[in-house]
């Protein structure tokens, strides 16, 4: 390739092209190409790169904490979820329909799993996600120096296709937290899609913030377009083990449900 056609192809941003190019001029020599054909291919290999790149950036900035398919969850292990059912939410109608999913269940289950699956997949359909866990969201809510830099926050939280809110349950109580929240939850409504895992039951949740009419009042837009799963059975990190403790904990995570 001469200079002047690489500096060309470099002002245009036509990286994938730069690279190819010239053993696909030896390739089309060879092969016979048309000149519509080759330039049709050359900008076909540039527009796939793009998009591999736009996946790449928008998985990234997702926050995903590790990579999940639905694919890699083992339905047999939660016979309660039936793969059929959870899979009406991989698909583009939950974000149209500005859809929520609560997983609620104990620790080690597969909860964050799920979420980070779905998330995976909507990103791949082109949609903008955004994965944080729920104490480190409580951090910045209270440090926030500025009412202006609360707003950027909140902004950030609602304009995204999908909102994953992972952990909900380990949250620390702070006065601070539960208008924020609510904030979010109500800017999102009907707008977009809502994804929260919690180790305890939505009937607690009030105790998190510290205020039962105000969790009432998240929880009743969450749940208008929304559905609950309830996971149980024994951790997936520590099958084998301790297998006594594991049931005690079981229990009582399904006593405080009947309740």
């Amino acid at each position: 390739m001469n200079e002047t056609l690489d500096q060309k192809l470099a002002t245009l941003k036509l990286g994938r092209i730069r690279q190819i190019y010239p053993s696909w001029v030896e390739q089309a020599a060879h092969g016979e190409l048309g000149y519509a054909e080759f330039l049709d291919q050359l900008l076909t290999e540039e527009i796939l790169a793009r998009q591999e790149n736009h996946l790449r950036r928008n998985m990234k900035a997702a926050g995903f904490p590790y990579a999940a398919t639905i694919e890699q969850f083992d339905f047999s292990l939660r016979p309660e979820l039936k793969r059929a059912v959870l899979m009406r939410f991989f698909d583009s109608s939950f974000i149209t329909t500005t859809g929520s999913l609560l997983l609620i269940g104990p620790s080690g289950l597969g909860k964050t799993h799920l979420s980070v699956a779905l998330g995976t997949k909507m990103v791949q359909l082109g949609y903008h996600v955004r994965f944080v866990v729920a104490q480190q969201l409580a951090n910045a809510i209270v440090t926030a120096a500025t009412r202006a830099e609360l707003t950027r926050l909140i902004s950030s939280l609602t304009s995204c296709d999908l909102l994953i809110l992972d952990e909900f349950g380990y949250l620390t109580l702070d006065p601070h937290v539960g208008p924020v929240l609510y904030e979010i939850i109500a800017g999102r409504y009907e707008k977009g899609a809502t994804v929260i895992t919690s180790n305890k039951s939505v009937a607690t949740w009030g105790d998190l913030v510290g205020d039962t009419a105000l969790m009432m009042a998240i929880l009743d837009r969450l749940l208008h377009h929304g559905e609950v799963f309830y996971l149980r059975g024994s951790s997936y990190r520590m099958r084998g083990k301790e297998p006594v403790m594991l049931h005690a904990k079981a229990e009582g995570f399904l006593s405080a449900e009947k309740v």
